[in-house]
C-alpha cells in the first residue's frame, strides 16, 4: 500500500469563509479524511502559504490523535512529490502540472489524481480536454464522483479524440483514467448533531411547530441560477400539505449569493406558490444552526435542476442525519439515493437537444452572456415533476413509520458507502493502482521537456532583445558603481519589485566584490556561489544590468558606436 501522498492545496487555508462553494467544503473534508483515515504514513501539503508542519496539523486535524504525519512543501519541490509517488489536486486541472512533472522529474516520477466537482462551465471542460494534448499518462486519473460524470467525461474525451484524429491523424485515444469514487460525509458527527431531542423541541418551538407538525428542510446555496429553482419545491410542499391536511413549514437554510435581491425573489415566489406554508429563510453559515435543523426536521427536499450540480453532498448529509429525502432524479442524486429505499427520486425532463442548448452555449462561449445566465437559463427550461414530488412528500407526511424506515435506511447506506473512512480507503486503493500501472509501464522516449505553448519566456521571446544572456556573456562593473548603489535600490519600492525572483542584496554586493575592476563571464561569477543559489544569482545579474550597475557591452569589440551629431 502507498505510504505517502502529496496534496496540492495552493491557498493552504483550512478555515472556510462565509458562503462557501460546495467544492471547497468537499475538498477540505476530503483532505482531512485522507490525513486521518487514508492509511498513509505521511501526507505532504503543497501550498503557496508559509505554514509550519505544526500549524498544518492543528488546522487540518486539530487535537485529534493518530493519522498521518503532515508536512509542507512547495509544488516546485518536485523531488518531494516524486518521493510521495502520487499527487492529488482538488480540481481537474492537471495539464500544467503534467508539464512541470515532465520538465523537472520526468513523466514516470509520480502519478496525478484530479477531482471533478462540476462539468458545466465550458472553460473548465476545455481545461479538462487539454489532458489529451498534454503529458497526461495512463497512470494519471480524473476522479468522477458519480456515474453520470463518468459517462459524460468518457463521451467528451472520445469525441475530442475523434476530432483530434480527424484533424491531425493518429489512432491513439489519449485520456486519463476516469475512476468512480464518491464524496463523503462525517456520518458519526452528523448523526450526533441530529439525535438531540432537546434541540429538536427547542428549534421547533421557535418556528411555532408542534411535535406532530412537519418541517421540510432544504440546505445549501439559495441560487436559482446555479443550484435549483425554488418554485417547484414551493408548489410541491404546498400541494403535499393540502393533500395530507397537515401543518407544514419549509426551512430553506443557506445563503443568497446575490443578497437581498434574491431573497426578495424567493419570498415573492414562496408567497405565490406556497401561501399556506410557513417558509423560513435561515443562515446556513451558522454551523450550530445547521446542526439544529438536522435534529428539528422531518423531511429533506432538494429538487435540483442545474447542470452545475454533479454529485450533491446535502442529500448524503440528510441521510446521515436520519432524514428521508425527496430529490430530483438528477446526475449524482440518482447514484446516492435509491428510489423507494432512502427516499424518493422525482422524475426530471431535460430540454430537446440541438436547439436551446447549442444557442445558449454559443452565446456564453462567445462572451455574449454570463455563465450564470447560461446555466440558469438551461435550468429554467428543465422540469422536475411537481406532482410526483408532492405525492412523495405527502406520503412521508402521512406516515411517521415510513419516515423512520427511510431515515434508517439512509444512515445504513451512508455508513456502507459514503462515510469518510470508506471513501478515503478508495483513494488509497486508487493510489496503489496508479502506482502499479506506472511502475509496470515500459520506458517511453519522449521529446522535449517544456510546454511549447507555455514554456520558457526567455527562450520563447529571445528574439525580442538585441541579445540574450549566456554563460559566456562578459560582465563588468560600470564606472562609479559601489555597494551604495545596491543599498539605494533596496530602499526604492520600484527596485524591490519581484525581489523573490533573484538573489539577496548581500549576494549582489558579493557580485560587485567578485568582479572588482575585471571582466568576467557569467559562468565564472556563478561558480563563486553555491550550486543551489546560482539560478537566483543569475537573475540578480540581470537586475543589476537593468539598474545600470553592470555592463554587458564594455568588452564587445564589434559593437557599433553610438552616432553623435
Amino acid at each position: 500500500m502507498a505510504s505517502r501522498l502529496a496534496i496540492y492545496h495552493p491557498s493552504g487555508q483550512f478555515n472556510l469563509v462565509n458562503n462557501p462553494f460546495g467544492k471547497d467544503v468537499a475538498n477540505l473534508e476530503l483532505f482531512r479524511a485522507l490525513a486521518a483515515h487514508g492509511g498513509f504514513d505521511q501526507v505532504s501539503f503543497l501550498s503557496q502559504a508559509n505554514i509550519s508542519d505544526a500549524a498544518l496539523r492543528q488546522g487540518l486535524l486539530g487535537d485529534a490523535p493518530g493519522g498521518a504525519a503532515l508536512t509542507t512543501a512547495s509544488l516546485l519541490a518536485q523531488g518531494r512529490v516524486a518521493e510521495a509517488g502520487v499527487l492529488l489536486r482538488g480540481t481537474p486541472a492537471l495539464s500544467d502540472i503534467a508539464w512541470l512533472r515532465r520538465r523537472a522529474v520526468g513523466d514516470r516520477a509520480y502519478s496525478l489524481m484530479g477531482l471533478v466537482h462540476t462539468l458545466a462551465p465550458p472553460a473548465l471542460r476545455q481545461d479538462m480536454a487539454t489532458a489529451a494534448i498534454s503529458p497526461i499518462q495512463a497512470w494519471d486519473a480524473l476522479i468522477c464522483t458519480s456515474p453520470s460524470v463518468q459517462d459524460a467525461l468518457n463521451r467528451m474525451f472520445d469525441e475530442w479524440a475523434e476530432f483530434l484524429g480527424d484533424r491531425f491523424g493518429g489512432a491513439k485515444n489519449p485520456k486519463p483514467r476516469l475512476p468512480l469514487i464518491p464524496l463523503g460525509v462525517d456520518q458519526p458527527a452528523i448523526q450526533a448533531r441530529a439525535d438531540r431531542p432537546q434541540v429538536r423541541a427547542q428549534l421547533r418551538q421557535e418556528l411555532g411547530l408542534g411535535e406532530d407538525d412537519i418541517l421540510v428542510l432544504w440546505l445549501g446555496r439559495l441560487s436559482f441560477f446555479e443550484k435549483a429553482a425554488p418554485q417547484p419545491m414551493f408548489r410541491a410542499v404546498q400541494e403535499a400539505a393540502q393533500a395530507a391536511g397537515a401543518k407544514v413549514a419549509f426551512a430553506m437554510v443557506g445563503w443568497f449569493p446575490n443578497g437581498d435581491q434574491d431573497r426578495a425573489r424567493y419570498q415573492q415566489a414562496a408567497e405565490a406558490y406556497a401561501p399556506d406554508v410557513a417558509v423560513h429563510f435561515l443562515d446556513g453559515n451558522d454551523q450550530g444552526r445547521v446542526g439544529g435543523f438536522w435534529a428539528a426536521s422531518d423531511i429533506f427536499i432538494s429538487l435540483v435542476d442545474n447542470i452545475q450540480e454533479t454529485f450533491g453532498i446535502t442529500p448524503v448529509e440528510a441521510m446521515a442525519a436520519g432524514l428521508p429525502v425527496v430529490v430530483s432524479d438528477w446526475d449524482g442524486y440518482r447514484y446516492t439515493v435509491q428510489d423507494g429505499e432512502q427516499g424518493f427520486l422525482i422524475p426530471t425532463l431535460g430540454g430537446p437537444p440541438a436547439s436551446l442548448g447549442i444557442a445558449a452555449a454559443e452565446r456564453h462561449v462567445l462572451g455574449l452572456e454570463s455563465y450564470q445566465l447560461y446555466v440558469g437559463g438551461l435550468a429554467q427550461h428543465t422540469a422536475v415533476h411537481v406532482g410526483r414530488a408532492a405525492e412523495a412528500i405527502a406520503a412521508l407526511i402521512a406516515s411517521p413509520d415510513l419516515r423512520r424506515r427511510m431515515g434508517e435506511a439512509g444512515r445504513q447506506r451512508v455508513r456502507a458507502v459514503f462515510d469518510w473512512p470508506v471513501v478515503a480507503r478508495q483513494y488509497a486503493a486508487l493510489a496503489d493502482e496508479l502506482t502499479a500501472i506506472r511502475l509496470a509501464a515500459p520506458a517511453d522516449a519522449t521529446r522535449g521537456g517544456l510546454n511549447p505553448v507555455k514554456g520558457d519566456p526567455h527562450r520563447d521571446f529571445a528574439g525580442f532583445a538585441s541579445e540574450v544572456q549566456t554563460l559566456e556573456t562578459l560582465l563588468c562593473v560600470r564606472p562609479g558603481v559601489t555597494p551604495a548603489d545596491i543599498d539605494r535600490a533596496m530602499g526604492l519600492e520600484l527596485d524591490r519589485f519581484a525581489s523573490s525572483w533573484r538573489c539577496s542584496a548581500e549576494e549582489c554586493a558579493a557580485v560587485l566584490a567578485a568582479l572588482g575592476t575585471a571582466q568576467r563571464t557569467v559562468k565564472d561569477i556563478l561558480l563563486t556561489f553555491p550550486p543551489e543559489r546560482r539560478r537566483a544569482v543569475q537573475m540578480g545579474l540581470m537586475w543589476m544590468c537593468k539598474l545600470g550597475m553592470l555592463d554587458w557591452l564594455a568588452a564587445g569589440e564589434d559593437q557599433a558606436p553610438i552616432l553623435r551629431v
